[in-house]
């Protein structure tokens, strides 16, 4: 019977050194674990202070150059501002000029013909819808200042012109009262026109019984004659002038 408890002693002898075994090689690797991760603790521990040192770095610098450029960005603020306010100006500005000049176009017909003659080159220009505004307004300012002279002064010359209506346009000798009002005579034919603007358009209107009195006003008005008092017929009309500026 001492066998069997001899056998069961030397099987519980080699499970316990079996287990001993298995408890060493768990010891070693724990211990080789705990090791490997100290070191790699350290060496994160060592990158993460790296880190929050060029983090901290990065914000000082960051907050240097902010301060540096806090007047750049309040100047670039302040001309942002400008440009924009400037561009709703341009803006109105272009509005207003595009309404200018399609009044200008659009009182063309009542000007005396000698004046729309001279100001042909402008009125061309004005009606090209690609011109910049610049020039826009150099040649809107042309037709007010041609309009205003014009209509200061008392202008004698030839111009050809269709006095009738359905008849061929021939040369006239006229005299215009600024804008309001004009004369032409046919010398030869012994024929006389009084002008006016009516109707948005310049009318010539037959006035044979002034015929003598306009030959004399424009001899006067020529240095051809003296002086004196002439009458001819005339009408009182609206300055075109005015009505453009409104």
């Amino acid at each position: 019977m001492a066998l069997p408890a001899a056998s069961r002693a030397a099987e519980t002898l080699d499970t316990v050194a079996k287990s001993a075994d298995e408890w060493v090689k768990l010891r070693v690797e724990t211990t080789r674990l705990e090791t490997a991760w100290r070191e790699e603790r350290t060496l994160v521990e060592a990158m993460v202070a790296t880190l929050n040192e060029r983090a901290t770095a990065a914000e000082e610098q960051r907050e240097l150059v902010r301060a540096r450029t806090a007047k750049d960005r309040e100047e670039l603020d302040g001309l942002r501002a400008k440009i924009e306010a400037e561009t709703a100006d341009l803006d109105v500005f272009e509005s207003r000029l595009k309404d200018l000049t399609a009044r200008l176009i659009a009182m063309r017909p009542a000007l005396p013909p000698r004046l729309s003659d001279a100001l042909e080159m402008s009125y061309r220009s004005l009606a090209n819808n690609a011109l910049p505004p610049g020039e826009r307004m150099q040649f809107a300012m042309t037709v007010l200042n041609r309009c205003t002279q014009f209509d200061r002064t008392v202008t004698v010359g030839e111009d050809v012109v269709a006095a009738e209506t359905g008849a061929g346009a021939k040369s006239l000798e006229t005299i215009y009262w600024g804008l309001s009002h004009g004369y032409a005579v046919d010398r030869t034919g012994g024929q006389a026109w009084i002008g006016a603007p009516s109707g948005g358009v310049w009318r010539w209107e037959a006035s044979p019984e002034a015929f003598d009195g306009i030959v004399q006003l424009i001899a006067i008005a020529s240095d051809k004659h003296d002086p004196e008092m002439v009458t001819v017929p005339a009408r009182v009309a609206r300055s075109i002038s005015a009505e453009a500026g409104n």
